[in-house]
């Protein structure tokens, strides 16, 4: 049983999926009752409301989405659900064989819940006050108490993606489950709206390197997917990142994730009072080379806490001229991208996607870490 709604919209009965959900209309955030079946007919992420009456308020911005995809032009990517043209890429020489996809409308977060500094204009401006700052901030007890809260977040909405990944899911489709966790525990997804950037997580496939924006990518048997979480809660931000097999993933592509976790926890085991930051580089190149990979060396791990990235930058290269030593009280990432070619990358025409330059396949984990008096905690195992 269906009822009639604006535009010729319909709604069906209420089911398990939409009562999972979160109103999608501007400022509101209440529990969905219905969705609308044009999206799931041109194979679109579902979009969900809570009632006829705030669906009819947010149609005029949402059937731009239908408008948008029936006069996409035809020209069909790998592994994408539907066509796409996007001409930032016009004459562009793709390194490997993904190719970029349609990305869905900016998600909306419930007013209840607190926002950074950046989630209206783009703009980190508390970020721009600490570049002058080269070490990092010893936390006080009530920062490292907040920053244990909003890493167990994190933890908890990437464990939730990652159930959900399977062969056919596209990389949207990530995005929304990840967005919808975040917002259930009442915390703003980091990522959303971060120097512009669309979505509310990093999806990162096989020969991209880091920030790879949700999209209509579908994941196929053989693939490998880095899921990157920042929650911002409270005033703090948590951050964590695993690289994940999809289905049948050949040997090289096993090992090469495999070396990349090795890497982190050779790194984390370094982590104590009067360890050099420099030194992180060594460990991690030093495995990485020893089982064929090579290092990214264009980003790096990170400060953290009221600021999504502060000082100290901490490369993941040997012999790198990262300055400091750790104290307890510290808190920072340590996020090694290992590289089955070429270390070198290059950036997408979007100005956020990091790809192999040789096309071969990256993985990527990450970690938020607090130096204690004798090592360190892992807040984001």
């Amino acid at each position: 049983v269906s009822t009639q709604s604006t535009g010729g919209e319909h709604r069906s009965n209420m089911d398990i999926e939409t009562a999972s959900q979160s109103c999608q209309s501007e400022g509101c955030g209440k529990p969905a009752k219905l969705k609308c079946p044009t999206c799931l007919k041109l194979s679109l992420p579902p979009s969900f409301f809570c009632s006829q009456e705030c669906f009819k308020a947010f149609w005029p911005k949402h059937k731009a989405v239908h408008v948008e995809s029936k006069t996409a032009p035809t020209s069909t990517p790998s592994q994408s659900k539907e066509p796409y043209y996007d001409p930032r890429f016009a004459g562009y020489t793709f390194t490997g064989k993904l190719r970029p996809s349609k990305v869905s409308p900016k998600r909306t977060v419930p007013n209840h819940i607190q926002k950074p500094d950046y989630a209206e204009t783009g703009e980190p401006v508390s970020e721009r006050y600490a570049k002058s700052a080269t070490q990092n901030e010893v936390k006080t007890p009530e920062q490292i108490a907040g920053m244990r809260v909003s890493c167990k977040l994190a933890r908890e909405v990437l464990d939730v993606a990652a159930k959900a990944l399977r062969v056919g899911i596209t990389t949207d489709e990530i995005d929304q489950i990840v967005h919808q966790a975040t917002i259930e525990r009442n915390a703003y997804p980091s990522p959303l709206n971060y120097k512009g950037y669309p979505k509310s997580v990093c999806t990162s496939v096989n020969e991209v390197v880091c920030h790879g924006i949700p999209d209509q990518t579908v994941l196929q048997d053989g693939d490998i997917i880095n899921i990157d979480v920042s929650v911002y809660f409270n005033g703090y931000h948590g951050d964590v990142n695993e690289t994940y097999l999809i289905g049948n993933v050949d040997e090289t592509g096993r090992r090469l994730v495999q070396t990349t976790r090795e890497c982190l926890e050779k790194a984390i085991h370094m982590v104590k009072p009067g360890a050099l930051y420099r030194d992180i580089g060594n460990v991690i190149s030093k495995h990485a080379h020893a089982n064929g990979f090579s290092v990214i060396r264009s980003y790096c791990g990170h400060g953290i806490g009221q600021l999504f990235h502060s000082p100290p930058n901490i490369p993941h290269y040997a012999k790198n001229k990262a300055v400091g030593v750790m104290k307890p009280g510290h808190i920072f990432t340590i996020e090694p991208m290992i590289n089955e070619g070429n270390y070198r990358d290059e950036l997408w025409p979007d100005d956020w996607t990091a790809v192999t330059c040789d096309g071969k396949r990256s993985a990527q984990f990450e970690h938020t870490l607090l130096v204690t008096e004798t090592g360190c905690d892992v807040l984001t195992a």
